[in-house]
């Protein structure tokens, strides 16, 4: 499976996920995604490679020990990594390619914003709203 950035300067590569698919409703992946939630997966550094673009990537250090990559000229997070950790923690949103799983399960679910809402009670439009313009 192969993956990218926004702005395609960072590309990397992913041969099998390690771990189940989860999103996570934490305040620093909420925070850090400008989003309600973050999807991710484990993936051993076996399994994964850089293919272009690393001279671009920047990285935060969001909580003790835990390093944040991004693209430095887009923004988009591409991965996390633990201190001392051979797992690194992928955005699955910035895959290419279907990675044939399904998230699993829902992670810190006690900060989970209270106005997300999602289901059949929400219109959904292939594309804009009608009313777009």
């Amino acid at each position: 499976m192969r993956g990218s950035c926004l702005c395609g300067q960072v590309e990397y590569e992913v041969t099998q996920l390690d771990s189940p698919i989860r999103h996570c409703s934490c305040r620093t992946c909420r925070k850090a995604h400008a989003a309600a939630f973050n999807t991710s997966a484990g993936v051993q550094r076996e399994h994964f490679k850089w293919r272009k673009g690393t001279e671009v990537l920047k990285s935060f250090e969001s909580s003790p020990g835990k390093r944040r990559y991004f693209c430095g000229n887009c923004g988009s997070q591409l991965v996390a990594q633990r201190n001392g950790s051979e797992m690194f923690i992928l955005r699955v949103a910035t895959l290419d390619d279907d990675p044939g799983q399904r998230p699993e399960a829902q992670i810190w679910a006690s900060d989970e914003v209270p106005w997300l809402e999602h289901g059949p009670q929400i219109p959904s439009y292939p594309e804009w709203t009608p009313q777009h313009k």
